[in-house]
Protein backbone atom coordinates (compact mmCIF):
# COMPACT_ATOMS: atom_id res chain seq x y z
CA UNK A 1 0.00 0.00 0.00
CA UNK A 2 1.45 3.35 -0.91
CA UNK A 3 1.69 6.39 1.34
CA UNK A 4 -1.04 8.37 -0.47
CA UNK A 5 -3.60 5.58 -0.09
CA UNK A 6 -2.70 5.08 3.56
CA UNK A 7 -3.03 8.80 4.20
CA UNK A 8 -6.45 8.87 2.53
CA UNK A 9 -7.70 5.91 4.55
CA UNK A 10 -6.45 7.43 7.81
CA UNK A 11 -8.07 10.76 6.97
CA UNK A 12 -11.41 9.11 6.17
CA UNK A 13 -11.24 7.14 9.40
CA UNK A 14 -10.62 10.31 11.40
CA UNK A 15 -13.54 12.09 9.72
CA UNK A 16 -15.86 9.14 10.38
CA UNK A 17 -14.80 9.05 14.01
CA UNK A 18 -15.39 12.79 14.44
CA UNK A 19 -18.83 12.48 12.84
CA UNK A 20 -19.74 9.59 15.12
CA UNK A 21 -18.67 11.53 18.20
CA UNK A 22 -20.70 14.55 17.08
CA UNK A 23 -23.82 12.44 16.51
CA UNK A 24 -23.38 10.80 19.91
CA UNK A 25 -23.00 14.21 21.55
CA UNK A 26 -26.19 15.45 19.89
CA UNK A 27 -28.06 12.33 21.04
CA UNK A 28 -26.82 12.81 24.61
CA UNK A 29 -27.93 16.47 24.60
CA UNK A 30 -31.36 15.51 23.30
CA UNK A 31 -31.64 12.75 25.90
CA UNK A 32 -30.75 15.21 28.67
CA UNK A 33 -33.41 17.65 27.49
CA UNK A 34 -36.03 14.91 27.35
CA UNK A 35 -35.22 13.73 30.86
CA UNK A 36 -35.43 17.30 32.19
CA UNK A 37 -38.81 17.74 30.49
CA UNK A 38 -40.01 14.43 31.97
CA UNK A 39 -38.94 15.52 35.45
CA UNK A 40 -40.78 18.83 35.05
CA UNK A 41 -43.87 17.02 33.80
CA UNK A 42 -43.82 14.68 36.79
CA UNK A 43 -43.41 17.61 39.20
CA UNK A 44 -46.49 19.31 37.80
CA UNK A 45 -48.59 16.17 37.87
CA UNK A 46 -52.30 16.48 38.65
CA UNK A 47 -51.98 14.20 41.68
CA UNK A 48 -48.32 14.19 42.75
CA UNK A 49 -49.07 12.22 45.94
CA UNK A 50 -50.20 9.18 43.92
CA UNK A 51 -47.72 6.46 43.15
CA UNK A 52 -45.40 7.19 46.04
CA UNK A 53 -46.10 3.94 47.88
CA UNK A 54 -47.57 0.48 47.41
CA UNK A 55 -49.84 -1.37 49.86
CA UNK A 56 -48.86 -5.03 50.03
CA UNK A 57 -51.67 -6.61 52.08
CA UNK A 58 -53.07 -9.93 50.99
Amino acid sequence: MDIAALSTVMSQTAVNQQASIQVMSMAMDQNKQQSEQMAKMLETSVAPHLGGSIDLRA
